[in-house]
Parts: C-alpha cells; sequence; structure tokens
C-alpha cells in the first residue's frame, strides 16, 4: 500500500493527523547530522576498551595489568576486585515468581565468568586504538570449568552455573485461566477431548536471535560537574537513571541521562548494561570523561539476545474442529544471568497463547533457566511473536489434521466482531476488533483461492518447485502501561507516560515527551496532534525528548507504547493548556468562560464574532498585564496518563513461498498483510513501521540464529555467520489496513511497532510446512535455510507422519535427523 497524504483540501481546514507527513527528523538522520553517541567528544575524554572471556565458564585465577598498564596511552587498567566494593550487580526488575533466583550479576567479573564475552577488565586510554592495543596485553589465566548451554540438560543441575542458589533453574511459573462454561481445569477439558474429541500436541523452537540494531551501543560519561552526565545509545534514559542512582548510590538528582538519537534498538536496548555501569564507575574513579562504543562482534557476543524458548503445545478440541483447551509449556533460556526484565520477557506473552481463539480452559506453565551464554531480554515484541508463532503453527498444524483449510478453521474459533468487548480465557478484555474484515481484504488482495487451485496443480503434477501459503491471524497485547495490572504481575514499575506543553509567547509549541524515540518518528507524530488540537502550524511545533534533564519525567520507550499511552499524555496536556488559555481569553474578551468556544486555533465567543487567536492569548499570558485575578502568567501545561488497559490491533498477514525440493531453496513468492491498528495519525510512519517488522519477522523464519558450538562459543559472531536479509532477499510486500478504533483512549489508537515482526514469522513457516505437507513434513526447525528444508525433503517419504527432526517427549531435544545430509555442519556453516 502507497502512503498518500490524507490531508484535505478546499475549504475545509486541512488536518495534520492522517496525513502522510515527511518525518521531521529525516533530514538530520540522512544528511549525517545526527547526534550520535560516538560522534561526540568532550575535552580531556578518555576511551575504554573490554578484555572480554574466551571462555563460557571458568574461574579466574589472576589477572596481570602489568603490561597494558605500561602501553603507550594507558591511563589505567581496572579489574573486578578493583570495583568490587561499588559495582553492586546488575538490576533485575522483574521477579516473576516469589521464589525467583536472583544470582548477582557484577559488570566487572571478579572470580568466575559464565559466558564467553563477559568483562573481566577495562582498558583506558587516550585514544580509542591504545585502548584496544592494551587489551590484548592483560593476562588472564582460566581454569576452565564443565558448559551447559541447553535448558534441559541445564534442569538437571549437574553443573551449576550459580552454586550459591543451588539451582539452574531461576522460576517455575504455573498460570491456571478457564472460564464459567468451562467443564473445569485445562487437565479436564483435555481429559474431556480424550474420551470425545481431539488431543493434539506439538513441540516448536523458538531459536535464539540478537537484536541487529544499526548503530552499536555507546556511551559517554563526564564527571566534572555538578551532576555526572551520562550519554548512551539506549531506549530508557529515566529507567536508566533510577536505575544507576539505586544500584550504585549516586544521589538521583546528582545524574543526568541523555540519549541523542538513537540507531535503533528493537529491544535490545532496552537493558541497562554492564558497560554502562563501568563507565560511569570508572568515569568517576578518574574524575575524567570516558566514552566507550563497542564493536560489533561484541554487540553480536555480549549485547543480550533475544527468544531462545522450547515450547510444547497441547491443544484440546471437539470433533469437529471447534477448541476447548489450550496448554503452553515452556522452557526458557535466560543465559548466563537474569537481565533487566529476565523472565518477565516470557511471562509477557502468558496472555497471548490463547490468540483471537474462545478456549474453555488455559494453562501456562514456564521454567526459566541459566546456561553458559549470553543473557537474554526482550527483542521486538518481547514474549508476543513466541506465543504467536506456538498458536498460529498449532492452528496450521490442527486444519492440515482435520481435513480444514486453515482460515475456515480459524474463522470457526476466532472471536467475531459482534463479541467485542470480549474477555479471553487469559483474562484479558479486547476492546475492540474485527478479524473478518482483515481476513477477507488480506484474502482479496493475495488472491487466496486462485493460489490454492496453484498449488493443487503443481502437487498433482509433481511440480520440482512447490507452492506453500502460510496463515497468521493475531492479536498483541501493547501499549504496556496499566500501572495498578504491571503492580500485580510484580513488575517492579509502572507504567504511566508524562508529557508537558510549553507555550511560547509568539504562539509556537514546544512539545516535551518522557518517550525516548530511536527511530519510530515521535518529533512528527507528536507535532501532527498537537498542530491539530490547538490549531498552530506543524512547523511551529517542536518535540523534545531523551535527556532527564528536560524531559524530567517519564518511561521511555518498548513495547509498542508511545503513542497509546506517551501520545495520550501528551493530548491531555493540550487539554490542560486549552482550558487555562480560556479562561484568559474570556477575560480578553470581556465574557464568561463558559461562552468561549475554541476551534482551529481560535478562541471566539459564542454567537458573535469576537475572537482571539492562540498566539494573542499567548502573549497576553506572557505578558501579564492584564491578566484575572489569581491567574498565573502562564498557558503551560503538565499531563500523566495511565492506562486501565493494554491495547489490541490485529491483522491477517498471508505468504506464499515457493520451494524447490531439491536444493530447499525457499522464494518468498507473495506477501500479504492486512493490519488493524485503530486510527492512523501518519500512514508513511505506520507503513515503514509494518514494513521494518515484517523483516525482522520473516528473517527469524529464514535467515537468523545465534549458534554456539559444544564450548560455548558464539559461531555466528559476526555478519558473516549471523545472516540478515538485505533488500534482494525480500518480496515486495504488500500492507493494507482496516480500522476497528480503540475504545480506551481519546484518539482511537493501537499500537503498530511490533505488529510486523509478532504475525509475519509464523505465516512463513506455515508457507514453507505447507510446500512440503506431501512429503510428510509437519515441521521445519526456524531458520527454514535451504539445508534443513532439503534435510525434511529427503529424511521422509510421501505419506509418513512424523516430525521433521522429532522432539524427544522426555527431553524436548531434537533426536537429530534421517537421510543423507549434503556436507556442512547443521548447526551453522553450511547449514545458512
Amino acid at each position: 500500500m502507497t502512503a498518500v497524504d490524507e490531508r484535505t483540501t478546499g475549504e475545509t481546514p486541512q488536518l495534520e493527523v492522517g496525513a502522510a507527513r515527511h518525518r521531521k527528523e529525516d533530514q538530520r538522520l540522512i544528511t549525517g547530522r545526527t547526534r550520535w553517541t560516538d560522534n561526540m567528544s568532550l575535552p580531556g575524554m578518555l576511551h575504554m576498551a573490554m578484555v572480554r572471556s574466551p571462555f563460557a565458564h571458568a574461574r579466574i585465577s589472576s589477572v596481570d595489568v602489568d603490561e597494558a598498564k605500561r602501553s603507550p596511552g594507558v591511563v589505567a587498567v581496572i579489574t573486578g576486585s578493583d570495583l568490587a566494593d561499588v559495582q553492586g550487580t546488575l538490576p533485575n526488575v522483574w521477579t516473576i515468581t516469589p521464589e525467583q533466583k536472583t544470582p548477582a550479576h557484577p559488570s566487572i567479573a571478579v572470580d568466575t565468568v559464565r559466558f564467553a564475552g563477559e568483562i573481566v577488565a577495562c582498558v583506558v586510554a587516550r585514544t580509542p586504538a591504545a585502548a584496544r592495543d592494551a587489551v590484548e596485553l592483560v593476562d588472564v589465566d582460566y581454569d576452565e570449568l564443565p558448559v551447559v548451554l541447553d535448558t534441559v540438560e541445564a534442569l538437571k543441575d549437574e553443573t551449576l552455573i550459580h552454586p550459591d542458589i543451588g539451582t539452574n533453574q531461576s522460576a517455575h511459573l504455573v498460570m491456571d485461566h478457564q472460564t464459567e462454561s468451562s467443564v473445569g481445569d485445562v487437565d479436564a477439558v483435555i481429559e474431556a477431548a480424550r474420551t470425545d474429541g481431539i488431543v493434539f500436541e506439538r513441540r516448536y523452537e523458538q531459536q535464539r536471535l540478537i537484536p541487529s540494531f544499526m548503530e552499536p551501543r555507546s556511551m559517554i560519561c563526564d564527571p566534572t560537574g555538578e551532576q555526572t552526565v551520562l550519554w548512551s545509545s539506549t531506549q530508557i534514559p529515566h529507567i536508566l537513571r533510577v536505575l544507576l542512582a539505586m544500584s550504585l548510590g549516586i544521589p538521583e538528582s546528582k545524574l543526568r541521562v541523555i540519549a541523542p538519537d538513537v540507531g535503533g534498538g528493537f529491544g535490545g536496548k532496552l537493558q541497562v548494561t554492564p558497560e554502562e555501569f563501568i563507565t560511569v564507575l570508572v568515569a568517576r574513579r578518574l574524575g575524567k570523561p570516558c566514552k566507550y562504543t563497542e564493536t560489533r562482534s561484541e554487540s553480536l557476543m555480549a549485547a543480550h539476545h533475544g527468544r531462545a524458548q522450547h515450547q510444547k503445545i497441547t491443544l484440546a478440541a471437539r470433533k469437529d474442529g471447534t477448541v476447548t483447551g489450550l496448554k503452553a509449556e515452556l522452557i526458557a533460556d535466560m543465559g548466563a544471568y537474569l537481565s533487566l526484565l529476565g523472565g518477565g520477557t516470557p511471562k509477557l506473552g502468558a496472555f497471548m497463547f490463547n490468540g483471537i481463539y474462545k478456549f474453555d480452559a488455559y494453562r501456562f506453565d514456564l521454567r526459566t533457566v541459566f546456561t553458559n551464554t549470553a543473557w537474554t531480554d526482550a527483542y521486538r515484541g518481547a514474549g508476543r511473536p513466541e506465543a504467536t508463532f506456538a498458536i498460529e503453527r498449532i492452528m496450521d498444524d490442527f486444519a492440515h489434521e482435520l481435513g480444514m483449510d486453515p482460515l475456515e478453521l480459524r474463522a470457526k474459533n476466532w472471536i467475531t466482531h459482534e463479541e467485542f468487548p470480549f474477555t479471553s480465557v487469559a483474562g484479558l478484555e479486547y476492546d475492540s476488533g474485527n478479524y473478518e474484515a482483515a481476513t477477507a481484504k488480506a484474502k482479496e488482495l493475495f488472491g487466496y483461492d486462485e493460489l490454492r487451485r496453484e498449488q493443487e496443480r503443481r502437487r498433482a503434477d509433481n511440480d520440482q518447485v512447490q507452492l506453500g501459503i502460510g496463515v497468521s491471524t493475531f492479536t498483541e497485547m501493547c501499549g504496556l502501561a496499566p500501572s495498578r495490572t504491571l503492580g500485580a504481575l510484580a513488575y517492579a514499575a509502572g507504567g504511566w507516560e508524562h508529557a508537558s506543553i510549553r507555550m511560547l509567547p509568539t504562539g509556537t509549541v514546544e512539545v516535551v515527551t518522557g518517550v525516548t524515540p530511536h527511530g519510530q518518528g515521535h518529533e512528527t507524530a507528536w507535532s501532527q496532534i498537537v498542530a491539530d488540537r490547538l490549531g498552530v502550524p506543524f512547523e511551529n511545533v517542536e518535540v523534545l525528548h531523551g535527556d532527564t534533564q528536560i524531559a524530567h519525567k517519564g518511561l521511555d520507550t518498548y513495547g509498542s507504547r508511545s503513542l497509546v499511552v506517551g501520545g495520550i499524555a501528551v493530548v491531555k496536556a493540550v487539554e490542560k493548556v486549552i482550558e487555562k488559555a480560556t479562561v484568559v481569553a474570556a477575560h480578553m474578551l470581556e465574557a464568561s468562560p463558559g461562552d468561549i468556544e475554541f476551534a482551529e486555533g481560535r478562541f471566539s465567543v459564542r454567537g458573535t464574532d469576537q475572537s482571539k487567536t492562540l498566539a494573542e492569548v499567548a502573549w497576553a499570558a506572557f505578558d501579564a498585564h492584564d491578566l484575572p485575578d489569581g491567574v498565573e502568567p502562564s498557558l503551560d501545561a503538565d499531563a500523566a496518563f495511565d492506562p486501565d488497559t493494554f491495547s489490541y490491533p490485529h491483522g491477517t498477514h498471508l505468504c506464499a513461498v515457493d520451494v524447490d525440493t531439491e536444493t530447499g531453496e525457499v522464494t518468498i513468492a507473495k506477501y500479504v498483510c492486512v493490519d488493524d491498528i485503530g486510527k492512523v495519525i501518519n500512514p508513511m510512519i505506520v507503513e515503514g513501521q509494518v514494513h521494518g517488522g515484517l523483516v525482522q519477522g520473516i528473517s527469524q523464519a529464514l535467515f537468523e540464529e545465534a549458534v554456539y558450538d559444544e564450548s560455548g562459543t558464539l559461531v555466528t559472531g559476526s555478519f558473516v555467520d549471523y545472516l540478515v536479509p538485505s533488500a534482494p532477499d525480500l518480496p515486495h510486500l504488500t500492507t493494507d489496513r482496516t480500522e476497528t478504533p480503540a475504545t480506551t483512549n481519546e484518539l482511537g489508537v493501537k499500537g503498530v511497532g511490533e505488529a510486523g515482526t509478532i504475525a509475519s514469522t509464523p505465516a512463513v513457516v506455515n508457507a514453507v510446512v505447507d510446500a512440503l505437507r506431501p512429503w510428510g513434513v509437519d515441521d521445519v526447525p526456524m531458520p527454514c535455510s535451504p539445508h534443513r528444508v532439503w534435510q525434511a525433503v529427503q529424511g521422509r517419504s510421501v505419506g509418513e507422519r512424523t516430525v521433521t527432526q522429532p522432539v524427544n517427549p522426555e527431553t524436548m531435544q531434537t533426536d537429530g535427523s534421517s537421510g543423507q545430509l549434503p556436507t556442512g555442519d547443521a548447526t551453522g556453516g553450511d547449514d545458512r
């Protein structure tokens, strides 16, 4: 779908909301006038480089820094022992069960390393090159320990990653839900289905992914003023400030955190990192500004990873395909430590495994487990892509089992538009939606029936290139915010958002927002909202963000919350400005405030031609020569917004793939998605968000996987081995929208930042599997590389009904594949 400028013309005023405005931010971004952290330099600034462990599990016997200290340009070499008394532990803010085990996480390891890439020392020098050179001169003596990389093996507790907690299991969370009409809990529903229905089980694997943001993480700390100032490429400057203060014992008032231009995040910069702690501690220790910028290899190796989940899904249904019960049993890999959100990331998915379907009973069973790998946390979608993948994969598999069209099965079980608002089996109230409309439009754009006929033709002809059609009909909970809900889920913070409107004397406007963009287009969208509501030109609105000294309150950007929480805070601040200005305008017009109307930037006395512009009122408030008694000389206003519930965008995604059964090559022939995100502020921004999300979801399905060898070394430590797609690897993406406005906020908006990622992965994998159904294949582990697809075809003959690379039900591990394989390692290299 091509974004067009939707502003009206003629006598009707042109509206900004709904217009496909080019982004304000893009001018400086595309002309190289950005303020990336690594572009910045301060007088007397020193440079840091990290010494990282090559071993996944080892005791540190000694750290010899003498030669490194003598290296030209080196100012200091800092070890874990040097900071042991002050570095504290990196925070985890989500205790998902009261019994959760949360081991200490030092920013620099003191006596033990637990994953390859963990920091053991920091070199500080006058130039980046001198720091990097001296890293090679730090001599660390390690005593290697046994390594455990698989979560199932880790659960045996034969090798303990944190001996002090006595187990590798961090938490075990079970959540049971059932509707009033259910025959009982999920066990009772499944047992009833065994007697007079169908019980269907599948196991899926969410491979480990690495957030591949464009700008590697970078940070500068300046301790030389009254405040310690930290510039960081982060999604969360406000949260980072609070947690630095709490963890390092620095008064919060003496800390300022600035997120300048940030080159992407995707959840990968939703973190409080060891490097940020170290930069602050070292700068304050030396009394000089210090900068650290990671290399791409460091980013891939030591920044947090995502997904990494074993899934066992059990579905109960009647014989006609009506679903009744669902059980999701997960083993989630936390890596070596609990990250900022830790087990909260898979816990977020707990409310979405049921998707858009009407189940009577549901159980979510989660085990979070430590392994000798990089720690995991949020990656675009954060728990909800994993949940959507599971439910949409099993719905396709179940449709095949019944001999039913996958869209027919979904329509039989989804919530109809007449049933909204609808309380799901997981306890969430979906306020609005129309799955029928989105699906009908997607089918038409896709040419669904014609493609099904083409598929039948190819199968009848035994064509070498088979056609597969994949379906994903999804919803997601986003706008992560309701503070009471987050409190009930044991999350440490709230979810409100804050905004300020500064009405300047000349009639222009400054918007101060607590959400922090890293590519989303906040400056443009917020300007559009404010321009319409205050009747000022779009160009006269300036949006300020990302600096805790300027935007002093906020909870930052993640979970598709910016518009549905931060945007509504802006609206509420605007309403307060208008309310204050109405009193001043009434006084200027010698009328009662109740007789004043405001529209298109002008205050008028109802029924007369008397009026004052907002700019005139702003100046009157500024000069304060004749204000009503008791009225302060300012129209500025602050507002906070804490929603009562989440927002629920949804959509239908359809994917057609050509699969070469001789080579295993998968080509996406057609991709259509129709999303419903409520009201749209800027369709061009929406399309950019959807396209970017689609690419990341497709990439999980076909390209990306973080792979470790048996010693715990990351073998996909560069973009040579960790594959991300470029434009030639991708098809034309057809996007469109339906619209059912949210009923929970004034703008009628829902989130969009994660929709494409959440929906696309199961659509693509369903298409690949659909192409291979004649070979008896009902799963291909992600990524569906040519090697794995070829392996699936070669390992099964027509008519077999077994899962490719079956998972052992006792261990939840794959048993390996049958059939002769091409040359190459199935875990990496030629497999990619």
